[in-house]
């Protein structure tokens, strides 16, 4: 049965489907002549429109071609309306294309449907012939079946009859086919017709388009006779350009030519002028070069008497030198005696000697340092005082100077920039030099020599202060020529100081020079050169080579070099020699003849002769000038040098015996051209090698600064600055205050020794420092003199020697070891010439006194554990010449734990011997060697001695090990499983823990099936004291009790035990799956799993099967088993069904949902953290603005957030208000889910969310009991052995697309939406992932009431796309669908749902609204209420029939009074004549809200008598439906009295044609008379009845009340005629009155047969009913009358 509905039901969605198909094909047709019609129509419009511009056009095109010579002002507006035809031309054309395209389209409809037609009847042809054969074939088996028949073929009969049947049934599907394709060929049939009609209609449109088209053509020749009379136009426009540009570039040529010719002449008189200035200033230059050659020959005068008044302060200085070493050489004497004093002293008190002497050193030199360092402070505040002292000196002196400069005018203020430079720099190098030597120097020395300065600068420099700084000043002028006394006299050598000084000072005058020499050439002399529009940049010369080196030269020889200069430039350039540096011309001489003009590429040649008068480094440049600028040749000149170096600083002789002599060389290399005599001698800094690197670094820094120092003296009447300044010589007292000493120190050295005392060597550094002539103090410092310490490390045969110009000379060094212990000797290369420093290179050795050694002292065995065996090799080395003896020992403590093998031995001469160790220890190592061993650290320091027999001597070794267990320790020692299902797997934890301080490796054998141990199935590595937790897994494998040991074994085989205990469960009830992994689910999407609960329990035999039981316990009992799952409130899973029975051999399916979704605390949470944050945001602000208003002071000021919010909880009660994050902080309870904040911080923690992953085990309790609606599921005995868990794995990860409307909220909600109505909603999608995107979705169910009507197929990265979901209900009920996106890796669920309601209004007017009797083209109104009586809110609207759109086409119908009264279905009536309705509403249209009504105001304004007024209005509601019909009445009258009722004599419809009344100009107004109105009264009575009734009817007589009419307050009635009426058996009550305005009263009429009535001739009485007010008026009223008897059958 439920296939057979299956079936039926997909053959009803089939033909639904194909019904639902030819709907839209014809609903696509319907929609494609629509086009057509659309277009036709625009088209037409569009004709209409440029009907005007088009015969516009053609005029002012005429008139263009007629009167070609028109203003401009008649050719703009031509072309303004060419641009009109142009922009409706566009239009044409694109609804000219469209109309073809339809045109088109509905030709290859109807060709299809030809060639369908055609196909059908081909098939249709071919059926019926198939039907033929068929039928043929049928004749011939039925023939065939008679034969066998007669003939009694039995077998034969039954295949032909078989045959005769299968023909058939293809003949029956033959015809059914035929049917069908007839009825097939009738449709398309009717199609054509149909498509033929279409194209008919759309001829008259075809042949429109053919006209359309060429009214275009017509537009395009237009349009291009326009665009030639505009070229016309724009040819002689051009041509007067033409001839004004013409004539003005005539005139322009004439102006530059005699502008060129006035530039000439005005170039040759410049020119003849520059000619006399030029010779003027050459012959100035001569003058200045005269000038400065005779200066410098003064200058060098009076250096040559400098110098020899120096060789006599020379001499001078050495006597005072000599003096004060033999001062410095007692003093050392007294210091060592003291020294010998204090070591007996200490020997006597039998204390270290070495130790007491160092201490007594590191005092000494601490105190001097300290000393040293409070004097160097005093010394640096004088030094500042007195340069700020001499800088104001040095100002005052600057302005004096310049004011004598002016005055005399005897050199440039160019020249004194160099001496000034000069001067700083010697104020800066005597501040650097006085915080070098601080640290040597005393402060009376310092004190002693400012006071000698100071009081040998005259007093008349310092009068300008008003201090006494005699103490204080220095000269701040450099001595001329520094330097000369500390060097032999050399007449032809400058120092190198001034030669800097020199060099700095040319170097920052080269660019006023150069840039002088180019002013003084005439302006314009230097040309661009631009060839092929490329501007030449750089310098237009090159010279091979590039820079005239003239090297190591010597004084009075004449050197020459030969440049060649080339031409690099692009075009011809010529250049000629300007000149030298000013510094050079005493030297050089240049030779250089101007080639002329050269082409590129082109060179010439330039001689340089240099002739040396002085050995000194030169540097200058040699001066050209091109046509392009000027560019510059270097020179430079380099005196023959010395350069010296050393192929290695350090000699490393290594390790050697005490008595052997070694030797080493040293090469030292001079690559210089000059050679010079060397000195090599011992270092003044031979120090200890325990002796700090720094001390040696300052002895060398003091020594070399010894060496190079030398007094200066400074010298008088300097021709530059032109300033009288004392001269004095205080390069004595700068001697007296420096002392040199030099002395060998040899180091100490120390050996130990175990077999004789040792033998101490002392030794002593000699610091070398400035000493004090006033200070009594010095240091104490041991010497030990030549002969007691023997020199190890000496020099060879070569000491000193002469090396020459690029050669290399080698030295030797010996090693002679006498005493063990290092030794590290210093040496320095000393050389004649004073441009050459000392080189120092260092010789290092050990000597050693032991003939046997062990190379590796201390044996290192490591850790080592308990009963293991450890092995070493001991090698011994043997110093000695000949075979020695040696015995080995270990000590008695460790002799059951270390042996040595062989216990004695003999080692050759300088040969190896080696000795095998072994060390097992025991676990009684602690008690044996307590002395050696120590059981905290585990430490173990065993000696072992080594015994030289013939020599008595021996050597220890010391064998070093840490001893550690190998125990592994596991806790528990003891598991219980407890109760554990075959379904799941019970879990473990135990701690295994290495006790040993070395790594092991373990692992876990023999395991059982039942039992895992992770990770790594067991095995692994133990670091150092690491414990290791373990996981014991234990599956039971059945239900039974569990008692088992689990072994673990190190790597050295050891075991240890696990006892493990368990009991087996098999529960009656089990899981299809005890795991579900879900996929990675997005945030508030959900994910779905089925599994199934499972009753296999069908027997009590566990022979034939395991049957379910607790342990060894009794079985389960068969029968219906019940479960319930329980799920923790905070999981995000929801199981269906979660509580259930299921019977024995059935499953129970089971839906687990996985729904992740962020936490309704973190969201609040967040939401505060935002609110927060913006509220102290704000807070800043406020208190920012406060600030700038206050004070502009602070309006610069940024206050963070951190820093306001610490600011406001210090101040507490300040003047500002406190924040509201702090103050009126939200509690994250108070938020409502609905609120901007809560729906923000969902937003944004969405967005970063990164993902998680949850593990849940959700237990299912299991009872042997059914549920049922009487017994509760929480009243069953669940067994807790029995429990089922199912483990779920859920990972949650952020959504690549979300929903950023409706508040990111994943449910689509209608709401109430009406049935028949449909509903749109618009989600906004974005993909918020760095992917571009595919979205996929699933369907939704076809016959429901949701359509997804636009899909989003591609999502960029950070893309925002609409998805728009439709709701039509057709029932009145709920709704709910989920609609699945598919993205690449997470999926989105989107839940829809709505309501279907159906509509339902109670309106006030059931179904006539008569608005009465008006005045007509007065108003009156009238209300009615609509109630809302739904649940929905509807939208309405009002409509009135005579209103409506298709009236127009309702009206060419038959005229409704043609039709009988019962037909009438039209209910317009009369309409005014002014063409405004007569009946308006307001509102038209609104929305009532669910249990609300509206109020409507119907206004009836006629503009004519008439009484037929009439409309229809309708109540639509959405649009679609008409809920309520209320028909529209009212009657219009000229006068204020009416009179209604009886038959209508007329009808209701009245004439379009106004008929005005006829003239009544010329007649007496008492004969004007109002027309009399008929009024028809019909009466029946009823005859037959027991009790006979007069036959009633009524007339209503109504005044209306109004305003516009003055007329009485009541009008008079009255019938005439009724003696006659009552005679015929008529009564009138009341016959006759007055009415009221706005009162209608009636007037009943009776009637009762009189004796005389006849039935064939029913009597019609008039009488005439006059009305009497402003205006009289009669009705002539008909009684008709009608005797019905009471008994006649009804039809």
């Amino acid at each position: 049965m439920e296939d057979n509905e299956s079936s039926f039901g997909d053959v009803e969605e089939q033909k639904s489907s194909l019904a639902f198909r030819e709907e839209e094909a014809k609903e696509d047709k319907a929609g494609q002549l629509s086009n057509v019609e659309e277009c036709w129509k625009e088209s037409k419009v569009e004709e209409e429109l440029t009907g005007g511009s088009k015969m516009g056009n053609k005029d002012t095109s005429e008139e263009v071609g007629d009167k070609p010579g028109s203003s401009m002002e008649s050719l703009e507006h031509n072309l303004g309306d060419n641009d009109n035809i142009q922009a409706m031309k566009h239009k044409d054309r694109i609804c000219l294309l469209r109309l073809q395209r339809n045109l088109k389209e509905l030709n290859d409809i109807a060709r299809k449907k030809e060639l369908e037609v055609q196909k059908h009847r081909d098939k249709l042809r071919t059926c019926q012939l198939q039907i033929k054969m068929l039928a043929k074939r049928l004749d011939y088996v039925g023939a065939e079946i008679e034969k066998e028949e007669e003939a009694g073929n039995v077998a034969a009969l039954s295949r032909l009859w078989a045959v005769h049947r299968r023909l058939c049934t293809e003949l029956e599907q033959e015809k059914d086919l035929e049917l069908k394709i007839g009825l097939t060929i009738k449709d398309d049939t009717l199609e054509m017709w149909r498509i033929e009609t279409e194209q008919g209609k759309y001829e008259n449109l075809h042949e429109q388009l053919k006209k359309d088209e060429e009214e275009l053509e017509m537009k395009y020749q237009e349009r291009a006779e326009v665009r030639i009379w505009e070229a016309k136009i724009a040819a002689l426009q051009a041509k007067k350009n033409q001839q004004s540009r013409a004539k003005k570039e005539k005139e322009a040529q004439k102006e530059y030519e005699e502008k060129h010719k006035k530039i000439l002449e005005d170039a040759k008189r410049n020119h003849e002028k520059a000619f006399c200035f030029l010779r003027k200033n050459m012959a100035r230059i001569h003058e200045k070069n005269a000038k400065e050659e005779v200066k410098t020959q003064e200058h060098m005068e009076r250096r040559i008497q400098a110098v020899l008044s120096l060789k006599t302060s020379l001499t001078s200085n050495r006597e005072k030198l000599q003096a004060l070493q033999a001062w410095n050489k007692a003093k050392a004497l007294e210091a060592e005696k003291q020294e010998m004093k204090m070591r007996e002293a200490i020997l006597a008190e039998g204390g270290n000697v070495a130790k007491e002497i160092f201490l007594h050193k590191q005092l000494l030199k601490y105190e001097e340092e300290k000393r040293a360092f409070r004097e160097q402070q005093k010394s640096r505040k004088i030094e500042i005082v007195s340069q700020i002292l001499q800088e104001k000196a040095s100002v005052h002196k600057q302005r004096s100077q310049s004011s004598t400069k002016t005055i005399k005018g005897g050199c440039k203020p160019e020249d004194s920039f160099p001496w000034r430079m000069k001067t700083w720099q010697h104020i800066e190098k005597a501040c650097k030099l006085s915080a070098g030597a601080s640290a040597t120097s005393s402060a009376s020395e310092r004190s002693a020599s400012v006071g000698e300065i100071s009081a040998e600068i005259p007093h008349s420099m310092l009068s300008e202060s008003g201090e006494d700084e005699e103490d204080r000043d220095k000269i701040l002028v450099q001595p001329e020529f520094p330097g000369l006394w500390s060097q032999k006299c050399d007449l032809h050598k400058i120092p190198q100081e001034e030669m800097d000084l020199k060099q700095q000072a040319t170097r920052v005058m080269k660019k006023g020079i150069s840039q002088k020499k180019k002013e003084e050439f005439p302006t314009g002399i230097f040309h661009m050169q631009i060839v092929s529009c490329r501007e030449h940049k750089g310098c237009a010369f090159y010279s091979k080579p590039s820079c005239i080196h003239f090297k190591d030269f010597d004084v009075g020889q004449v050197y020459k070099k030969k440049i060649v200069l080339i031409n690099a430039s692009y075009s011809v350039n010529c250049c000629r020699l300007v000149g030298i540096s000013e510094w050079l011309k005493d030297f050089i001489r240049v030779h250089f003849d101007p080639p002329g003009k050269m082409s590129p590429g082109m060179s010439c040649e330039v001689v340089v002769t240099f002739k040396p008068m002085i050995n000194e480094n030169l540097e200058g440049e040699v001066l050209f000038m091109a046509q392009t600028g000027s560019f510059a040749v270097p020179l430079k000149c380099t005196a023959k040098r010395c350069i010296l170096a050393l192929d290695k600083e350090l000699i490393d002789f290594g390790s050697h015996v005490v008595g052997e002599t070694i030797s080493q060389t040293i090469t030292l290399t001079n690559s210089g051209a000059l050679g010079t005599r060397f000195r090599v001698q011992m270092s003044a800094g031979n120090r200890h090698p325990d002796q700090p690197a720094a001390e040696l670094a300052h002895e060398r820094m003091v020594t070399q600064n010894l060496s190079d120092s030398v007094p200066e003296k400074e010298v008088s009447n300097s021709p530059v600055n032109s300033v009288t300044e004392v001269k004095d010589q205080i390069g004595s007292n700068h001697s007296e205050e420096m002392s040199y000493c030099a002395a060998q120190v040899e180091p100490q050295r120390t050996e130990t020794s175990l077999s004789r005392s040792s033998t101490e060597h002392l030794g002593q550094d000699i610091l070398n420092s400035r000493s004090d002539l006033d200070t009594d103090t010095a240091h104490n410092l041991v010497e030990f003199s030549p002969e007691e310490t023997p020199v190890e490390i000496v020099l060879g045969k070569v000491t000193e020697g002469e090396i020459g110009p690029f050669s290399s000379v080698k030295l030797q060094i010996l090693f002679v070891p006498a005493i063990p212990g290092d030794v590290r000797t210093e040496f320095v290369i000393m050389f004649d010439s004073s441009d050459c420093k000392p080189l120092c290179f260092s010789a290092i050795g050990v000597s050693m006194d032991m003939p046997v050694w062990v190379p590796n002292p201390n044996i290192d065995l490591k850790i080592c554990m308990y009963d293991r065996l450890y092995q070493d090799c001991i090698v011994i080395q043997s110093r000695a010449k000949a075979t020695l003896h040696l015995k080995f020992e270990v000590c008695k403590e460790l002799s059951k734990h270390m042996e040595l093998l062989p216990k004695t031995g003999y080692i050759q001469a300088q040969a190896s011997f080696s000795v095998q160790l072994k060390f097992l220890p025991r676990h009684s190592l602690p008690q044996d060697a307590r002395s050696y061993f120590n059981e905290e650290t585990r430490i173990l320091e065993a000696p072992v001695t080594i015994f030289i027999v013939d020599k008595a001597k021996k050597v220890n070794i010391t064998v070093h090990a840490i001893v550690t267990t190998s125990d592994l320790e596991i806790s528990p020692a003891q598991i219980n499983f407890g109760y554990c299902t075959v379904y799941e797997a019970v879990q473990a934890n135990v701690v295994l823990t290495n006790k040993s301080i070395l790594p092991q490796e373990f692992g876990f054998v023999g395991l059982p099936e039942f039992v895992e141990i992770q990770p790594n199935d067991g095995v692994g590595i133990l670091l150092p004291l690491e414990s290791l937790t373990l996981d014991i897994i234990f599956k039971a494998n059945k239900a039974k009790d569990y008692s088992f040991e689990l072994t673990c074994k190190s790597e050295i085989n050891r075991q240890f035990k696990l006892s493990c205990k368990a009991v087996g469960v098999h529960p009656p009830l089990e899981l299809s799956h005890s795991l579900v992994q879900f996929a990675a689910t997005a945030l508030n999407s959900v994910s779905t799993a089925t599994l199934y609960v499972m009753n296999p329990h069908v027997s009590i035999n566990h022979f034939t099967h395991t049957v379910p039981r607790i342990g060894n316990g009794e079985v389960a009992p068969v029968g219906p088993t019940s479960f319930e799952f329980c799920v923790p409130e905070d999981c995000p899973v929801t199981i269906t069904p979660s509580v259930g029975t299921v019977l024995p051999g059935k499953k129970s399916l089971i839906q687990v949902s996985f729904r992740p979704t962020l936490s309704d605390q973190l969201l609040r949470e967040e939401a505060v953290r935002r609110l927060c944050r913006a509220a102290a945001a704000g807070a800043e602000v406020q208190k920012k603005k406060k600030d700038e208003k206050r004070g502009g002071k602070k309006s610069g000021i940024f206050i963070t957030r951190q820093q306001s919010s610490r600011q406001l909880v210090r101040d507490g009660g300040s003047k500002y208000p406190s924040s509201p994050c702090s103050s009126e902080q939200p509690k994250p309870e108070e938020l409502m889910p609905d609120s901007e904040a809560y729906m923000t911080a969902q937003a944004f923690l969405m967005r970063t969310f990164s993902g998680r992953f949850e593990k849940y085990i959700i237990p299912c309790f299991v009872a042997s009991e059914q549920i049922n609606e009487k017994k509760d599921s929480e009243n069953l005995s669940y067994s807790p052995y029995n429990t089922l868990y199912l483990e779920l794995h859920c990972p949650a990860v952020a959504p690549s697309v979300v929903v950023i409307s409706n508040n990111g909220k994943n449910t689509v909600d209608f709401g109430d939406v009406a049935v028949g109505h449909r509903e749109m909603k618009q989600l906004a999608m974005q993909n918020i992932s760095s992917k571009k995107l595919e979205l996929g979705f699933s369907v939704l169910n076809p016959n429901g009431p949701f359509l997804l009507v636009r899909a989003v197929g591609m999502l960029e990265p950070g893309e925002i796309k609409p998805l728009i979901i439709s709701f039509c209900p057709n029932k009145n009920e709920w709704s709910f669908e989920m609609l699945e996106i598919w993205a690449a890796e997470t999926n989105l669920t989107l839940s829809v749902t709505g309501r279907g309601v159906t509509p339902s209004i109670v309106c006030s007017v059931e179904e006539v609204l008569d608005m009465g009797y008006v005045i007509a083209r007065e108003k009156v109104t009238s209300t009615f209420k609509i109630q809302n009586t739904s649940m929905l809110t509807l939208q309405y609207s009002i409509q009135l029939d005579s209103l409506s759109p298709t009236r127009d086409k309702d009206r060419q119908k038959l005229p409704s009074f043609i039709t009988s009264s019962l037909k009438r279905t039209e209910l317009v009536g009369t309409q005014n004549y002014n063409g405004l309705s007569v009946f308006s509403v307001f509102p038209t249209e609104g929305e009532i809200v669910a249990g609300k009504s509206q109020d409507f105001v119907v206004t009836f304004s006629p503009d004519h008598e008439s009484l037929y007024y009439s409309d229809c209005l309708k109540v639509v509601l959405f649009g679609k439906e008409i809920a309520h019909v209320i028909h529209l009445k009212g009657a219009a009258r000229d006068r204020p009295v009416f009179v209604e009722g009886g038959v209508p004599l007329d009808v209701p419809i009245e004439s379009l044609a106004v008929t005005p009344p006829l003239s009544s100009q010329g007649a007496p107004k008492e004969e004007l008379q109002e027309p009399v109105k008929s009024i028809l009264l019909a009466l029946e009575y009823m005859d037959g009845e027991s009790s006979p009734a007069s036959a009633v009817t009524e007339l209503r007589i109504g005044a209306i009340q109004t305003a516009r009419f003055a007329f009485k307050k009541h009008t008079e009635f009255a019938f005439h005629d009724l003696p006659l009426l009552q005679q015929k058996g008529f009564a009138v009550e009341p016959s006759q009155g007055t009415i009221e305005r706005g009162q209608v009263k009636r007037i009943r009429i009776s009637w009762v047969p009189p004796a005389d009535f006849c039935d064939d001739d029913p009597p019609l009485v008039t009488a005439l009913l006059a009305l009497k007010g402003d205006v009289k008026e009669s009705y002539q009223i008909l009684f008709m009358t009608k005797i019905v008897c009471a008994y006649a059958p009804t039809e």
